[in-house]
């Protein structure tokens, strides 16, 4: 199976100014995508996709391809879908699957990559595997909708009152991998296909960088998450 990976990494983030290339552990934010499909291998392409110089410029610090993506594709309104397929068009390749690794969710490891890689392998039946954590406190029954008078309107009724414990744990996208069978991705011009399965993540890791605050999240979670990693 031929495997394309892409960074897509754009220069204009609000949230967290030069956000791609701020450092996170040493090096930049992006490296971590990188490497991490680098570190892989299963991985055939891997492709970032940017419009910025200066992220162009460490990643040419690797042995990937770097191509240039068009203003129309980089502002704060753009699909990531679009982007995607204007990377198969350029790459003038054919490949079974396709991965998203996204910079803002740093936090995997190329072993993840391989067993969603493995899973695709192993499951025809199914188009897509993405990245998820399971959510205990942050949960529907402890949600709700707000009228025009702040009266709380709860989401899910029958858990209101609910203890904690009790609770059936709902699943949350990490952001870490999107995989998709191209054939499928082409069908539905979507990640989040039909025939999807879930690839469950540590909660203790959940970081998805697009503020400030996350940023410095990331910042305090990584040593420890590095020292699992090594020790495992």
């Amino acid at each position: 199976m031929k495997v394309l990976a892409i960074v897509p990494a754009r220069g204009g983030s609000k949230g967290v100014p030069g956000k791609n290339i701020k450092d996170l552990g040493g090096k930049p934010l992006i490296s971590h995508a990188i490497e991490c499909a680098l570190e892989s291998n299963l991985v055939s392409k891997i492709v970032v996709s940017t419009d910025d110089d200066d992220i162009a410029a460490v990643a040419n610090l690797y042995d990937v391809d770097v191509l240039k993506r068009p203003d129309y594709l980089a502002d704060d309104t753009s699909n990531v879908v679009d982007t995607v397929e204007l990377v198969i068009e350029q790459c003038q390749e054919d490949f079974d699957i396709v991965i998203l690794l996204q910079p803002t969710s740093p936090l995997r490891t190329y072993h993840d990559l391989n067993n969603i890689i493995n899973l695709l392998a192993e499951k025809t039946e199914i188009d897509g595997v993405i990245s998820v954590v399971p959510m205990n406190d942050v949960n529907p029954a402890r949600m709700y909708n707000l009228m025009d008078d702040n009266k709380l309107i709860p989401l899910d009724h029958s858990s209101e009152t609910s203890r904690r414990q009790d609770i059936e744990p709902v699943y949350y996208r990490n952001g870490c991998f999107y995989a998709v069978r191209l054939k499928a991705f082409s069908d539905q011009k979507t990640f989040m296909v039909k025939k999807k399965m879930a690839y469950i993540m540590n909660p203790d890791w959940l970081v998805n960088i697009d503020t400030i605050r996350d940023f410095k999240l990331a910042t305090l979670l990584y040593d420890d998450w590095k020292k699992e990693v090594i020790n495992n």
